[in-house]
């Protein structure tokens, strides 16, 4: 059936309610070009007729150019013909819905409430924005408003797979992993095409062990959504990231290094044997970072990774090929002989060597005692001082078919008794502090300490964040700067200490560190952590800068 609007040109449309017929059809089969000028043309029609326009036509002109605008991502153009229709008639439940939306896609959910918040003034039955306003208040971590929300939203609408994906968020955020599960699966469930909580699905069946089930999650999503996107805090945005992520791997965390960004993200997941869409992925970002870190947990993917970035080419912030020499035995072995670094000998067992005292001899990095633990671990799980090879061969013993490292003992307790533990991130050739831990055992994790009961320690900590070099020589210094020079690495961490004769000592090199900024309890640490984060975004802009 032919319209009236399809039957003439547009050059014979004269009425703004033409206009808006034409407009309308234009949109209706996505021309959205066509549709945006139609309405203009519509509200110079309705401007001609002056106080004779129909104001309900000039009402829906406003309403449809700003829904044709925000679809090409004109927002601005959008937010002012949203707000114009408003002008004159407030009771436009969808207009008021819309404006929210506009906020929400500028990643400023707390802007976007206020919208929310009236249109469900004027109807407070009104789905999506009730679906939008949980969705805002989940972004920004608001749990307790948000939970009586999804209630309603769940005993409401049961079969809605948005709100079931929005309770799973919620139920992780407050750590109930199982209920959270059970969340996106439903969702998934009602909406098989949900790619976000295939993801979802996917990453927390993986938290369990379930990794058949995970990768099995993790290829459907892929299917149906390839890209997970990210909004940065800039719109329209300087430019894009591709970033490469093994879900099976560990990842350099970016919760802060991609917040508040001037740049749009989007996260690729990378497996084994995988067929990338190689067009898709070069139009989908200027530059890529790749946050494959983790080269023992990422050992079956990393080689894939390194193929995949020599394809897309370009420049690509920590290519996997430098990652896969961030292994504490290849570490120790590039980093062994810089003159004024101290780097403990580290030695892999294959998880199918033979673990019987005497097998373990060959293996010894050094005299006992040594430390031990399974490789591709961090934190103090599973990572113990070994005295003799009957107990090293017992420590094995405890886990089967893993690799092992054997690691040097290197004493760096202090004179006062207390042991000292610093981490550096080194962003683009520049050193920045970020924390020092202090334990009275040689296991010392920041997390783990007992810094928070002791104002002393947060003291030194300060100041040492303050001005590194007071406790770094410069010997130490020339030694860190040697560490930044061997890795063709823009973004790493180390953690290190010092001996009883002031040398750098290394225990750990890698792009896998967390920085973030939840100091509530410590927040003298907020600007160090800020600017390494300025850093960071510094970087990325500069490679950016010379691929567009």
């Amino acid at each position: 059936m032919t319209t009236a609007a399809q039957a003439v040109s547009a050059e014979a449309l004269q009425a703004p309610s033409d206009w808006l017929a034409f407009g309308l059809e234009k949109y209706r089969t996505r021309d959205l070009a066509g549709a945006l000028t139609a309405f203009q043309s519509g509200l110079a029609a309705a401007e001609a007729l002056g106080d004779t326009a129909v104001t309900s036509d000039v009402t829906h002109l406003h309403f449809r150019l700003a829904n044709a605008a925000s679809d090409l991502g004109d927002l601005a153009t959008a937010e002012l013909h949203y707000k114009l229709a408003l002008r004159i008639d407030q009771s436009l439940v969808h207009c008021w819905c819309n404006l929210g939306n506009l906020f929400q896609r500028r990643n400023r959910p707390n802007d976007a409430i206020p919208y929310y918040v009236q249109a469900l003034d004027i109807d407070a039955s009104h789905l999506a924005t009730r679906l939008n306003l949980a969705n805002a208040l989940v972004t920004m971590q608001q749990w307790v408003i948000v939970k009586p929300i999804l209630d309603d939203l769940i005993k409401d609408v049961p079969d809605n797979a948005q709100a079931w994906n929005l309770l799973g968020k919620y139920l992780h955020a407050t750590g109930l992993a199982t209920a959270a599960l059970k969340a996106f699966e439903t969702a998934v469930s009602l909406a098989p095409n949900d790619a976000d909580s295939l993801y979802w699905v996917a990453s927390l069946r993986q938290t369990t062990g379930d990794t058949d089930a995970a990768r099995a999650s993790y290829l459907d999503a892929l299917k149906l959504q390839p890209l997970i996107r990210r909004s940065g805090a800039k719109f329209p945005p300087d430019f894009t990231v591709l970033a490469l992520y093994a879900p099976f791997g560990g990842n350099t965390p970016t919760e802060y290094l991609f917040d508040s960004t001037p740049y749009d993200t989007n996260t690729y997941t990378v497996l084994p044997g995988q067929t990338h869409d190689l067009a898709l992925l070069r139009s989908s970002g200027d530059i890529v970072v790749n946050l494959i870190s983790d080269a023992d947990q990422a050992v079956d993917v990393l080689p894939d990774a390194v193929q995949l970035a020599d394809q897309l080419g370009g420049t690509i912030i920590n290519h996997p090929r430098e990652i896969l020499a961030t292994t504490r035995e290849k570490v120790a072995e590039r980093l062994g002989g810089l003159p004024k670094v101290r780097v403990p000998r580290s030695v892999r067992i294959p998880a199918d060597a033979p673990s019987r005292p005497d097998d373990l001899v060959d293996y010894l990095p050094s005299s006992f005692p040594i430390l031990a633990r399974p490789a591709g671990t961090h934190g103090g799980d599973d990572f113990e001082v070994i005295a003799d090879l009957a107990s090293l061969s017992a420590f094995i013993g405890e886990h089967p078919g893993a690799d092992h490292y054997l690691i040097d003992y290197i004493d760096y307790q202090s004179s006062d008794g207390y042991f000292r533990k610093y981490r550096f991130i080194f962003v683009d050739g520049g050193i920045w502090p970020y924390h020092l831990a202090i334990g009275n055992t040689w296991k010392v994790h920041h997390v783990n300490t007992d810094m928070i009961h002791h104002q002393w320690m947060q003291d030194e900590e300060k100041a040492f964040l303050a001005n590194p070099q007071s406790v770094f020589s410069p010997a130490n210094y020339d030694g860190l700067r040697a560490i930044a020079d061997s890795y063709d690495l823009q973004y790493f961490g180390i953690d290190c200490g010092l001996d009883r004769e002031g040398r750098l000592v290394v225990f750990e090199v890698n792009a896998s560190m967390l920085v973030h900024k939840k100091n509530e309890d410590m927040p003298y640490k907020d600007p160090y952590v800020a600017d390494i984060k300025a850093a960071w975004d510094r970087v990325v802009t500069r490679v950016a800068s010379k691929s567009t």
